[in-house]
């Protein structure tokens, strides 16, 4: 996995929280539980649970490993987010910068 630089920025309806090799990250504001993000990769869409990784859509299996990938290493920012969203305030951007 790539290094990700962490950037804070205003949140938009749904911002874009990392992009990497093709996979885009997204959280809606004040969506319901359990927490989970949205992801989008070429037509694919998929929805994870964050504390269990449980997946509601389709990936390829090379995109959903990244994934799972991803979220083992940023858990814990996922949930800061999940909590800033629901308070309408800023978020963090996990976007990967040399991907």
């Amino acid at each position: 996995m790539s290094h990700l630089n962490f950037l804070i920025f205003k949140c938009d309806i749904m911002p874009e929280i990392s992009r990497f090799y093709g996979i885009i990250v997204t959280m809606f504001i004040n969506d319901h539980n359990p927490p989970h993000f949205h992801i989008r990769y070429d037509e694919y869409r998929a929805i994870i649970e964050i504390s269990s990784g449980k997946i509601t859509g389709a990936l390829p299996p090379k995109a959903m490993k990244l994934v799972v990938e991803w979220l083992i290493l940023h858990r814990e920012e996922l949930y800061e987010n999940w909590d800033l969203f629901w308070n309408d305030e800023t978020c963090l951007d996990y976007r990967c910068t040399d991907c």
